[in-house]
């Protein structure tokens, strides 16, 4: 690629901030600095270890570690002692400190998909909403495969919405994009899809411990045969890309006036008030 510095309308250069769940040692997190630094000041603040599946958790109970880490490609890395989520708030807040503003904050990439229900677990997309949280544009990113070894189509689409990003996406939406473990002549192209469901087989499985009884979640996916193309879970199966823009509104807004047509009422005030428009009771005072 040749180096091309994406710029404010200032003149300033974009400020991307990179973290993950797989650990800063991670190689998606090395591919994908090293493909976002040819085109932005690149600043990583990742954990110091694996925390798949953490979400959006955060850190409450006992004090973490920040700190420096030497970091190829990028101008400044924390490495940190919590979740992904503590990732984003520990870098947005002392990067801000140090006068560093982050444009955009990218978590990733990710050794493993992140389809349909899985962004409900995910450690990448929680550090990612927590960027949306902080007002700040963000994108997620994935590779299909425990065991990746393909990378180069992932970082090729993740550098190709930096500009549509910064200029049209809201920084209450992200952008969540998993490619398939492939070299990028094998890969189809792009879909644009919504969240699928994607069920698992799994159960918890006991394992051997010094402690006593102890088990581990395993299983695997159910068959995506008959998954319809408009959904993220099939893209990849069909060596696509898929993008997928998801918000962390969790509110299912056709269904409040339904909920407010059941007439729910409080027992001291069931006479004392009037219903508005949606059905809902209108406190009236006395």
């Amino acid at each position: 690629m040749t180096e091309k510095k994406r710029q404010k309308p200032d003149g300033r250069k974009l400020n991307i901030m990179v973290v993950n769940d797989d650990g800063i040692t991670s190689r998606g997190l090395r591919e994908l600095v090293d493909a976002l630094s040819a085109y932005a000041n690149i600043y990583v603040c990742a954990p110091d270890g694996q925390h798949s599946g953490a979400s959006q958790s955060l850190t409450l109970t006992e004090p973490i570690r920040v700190y420096d880490f030497d970091y190829p490609g990028a101008v400044s890395a924390y490495a940190v002692t919590g979740t992904p989520t503590d990732c984003t708030k520990v870098g947005l807040q002392f990067y801000k400190d140090r006068g560093i503003e982050m444009d955009m904050v990218y978590s990733g990439i990710n050794i493993g998909s992140n389809f349909g229900k899985d962004t409900l677990y995910s450690g990448t997309i929680g550090a990612a909403m927590e960027a949306a949280l902080s007002n700040v544009r963000a994108v997620a990113v994935s590779v299909d495969s425990h065991s990746a070894t393909h990378f180069e189509v992932a970082c090729e689409v993740a550098v190709s919405v930096i500009d549509k990003s910064m200029n049209e996406l809201t920084p209450d939406t992200i952008l969540n994009i998993n490619a398939p473990d492939l070299p990028p002549e094998e890969v189809k192209g792009i879909r644009y899809t919504a969240l699928g469901n994607r069920f698992y087989i799994d159960k918890f499985i006991p394992v051997e411990s010094e402690e006593g009884d102890s088990y581990m979640l395993d299983g695997a996916p159910i068959d995506l045969n008959d998954v319809e193309e408009k959904y993220d879970v099939t893209a990849t199966w069909d060596n696509y890309v898929s993008i997928t823009p998801l918000q962390f509104d969790y509110t299912a807004h056709d269904m409040i006036s339904k909920v407010a047509s059941w007439g729910l009422e409080l027992s001291a005030h069931a006479d004392s008030g009037e219903q508005d428009e949606n059905g809902q009771n209108r406190r009236v005072p006395e």
